[in-house]
C-alpha cells in the first residue's frame, strides 16, 4: 500500500487547479482520495451552495493520476501527465455536492495496455452513499511531449 504522500506531490497539477483535498492511498490497482466541499472548493456556487455534481468527472480524473503519480514515485520515477479520453455512464445522484460534504472518490483500474491506454471502474462516495459510479478511458504515454508535437 502506498501512502504519505500529499495531493500535490502526486499530481502533475498547479494550484488553484488541484481539486482533490488529500491522497489516502493507493496501490497496483487502486487510489483512493478525499474532497471537502467549502466556499473555497474550486467551483463552487454559491447560488447552489456547494460544487456542482458534474465536476466529480474532474474529482475521479484527478484521483486517476493520483493513482498514477502515486505508483510512479513509489517507483523512484517522476509524476507524469496523462489524458482524460473519455467517460461511460457518469450518471451522479445528486445534483450538488453540498457544502460540508466529505467526498472519498475510488478509481480502480480494470484495462490497461502497453500503449498506455486504460480504463478506470470510479466511484464517488459521501460516508457509504455512492453518488456517483462511472467508467473513464484514459491514456497516458510514455513520453507526452513527443506525442503531443506528432
Amino acid at each position: 500500500m502506498i501512502t504519505g504522500y500529499s495531493i500535490e506531490q502526486v499530481l502533475p497539477h498547479a494550484h488553484p487547479m488541484i481539486l482533490l483535498n488529500e491522497f489516502i492511498e493507493a496501490d497496483n490497482v487502486h487510489a483512493l482520495c478525499r474532497v471537502q466541499i467549502s466556499p473555497q472548493s474550486p467551483f463552487y456556487d454559491t447560488a447552489l451552495a456547494g460544487v456542482p455534481s458534474y465536476v466529480g468527472l474532474e474529482y475521479m480524473a484527478q484521483t486517476i493520476a493520483a493513482y498514477a503519480g502515486a505508483n510512479n514515485l513509489a517507483e523512484g520515477d517522476k509524476v507524469q501527465i496523462g489524458f482524460l479520453l473519455g467517460c461511460r455512464k457518469y450518471v451522479p445522484s445528486t445534483t450538488v455536492f453540498a457544502v460540508g460534504t466529505e467526498l472519498t472518490v475510488r478509481a480502480t483500474q480494470v484495462v490497461t495496455d502497453s500503449s498506455g491506454l486504460s480504463v478506470f471502474d470510479c466511484q464517488i462516495y459521501q460516508q457509504q452513499q455512492l453518488l456517483v459510479d462511472a467508467k473513464l478511458n484514459v491514456f497516458q504515454p510514455d513520453d507526452h511531449r513527443s506525442w503531443l508535437t506528432e
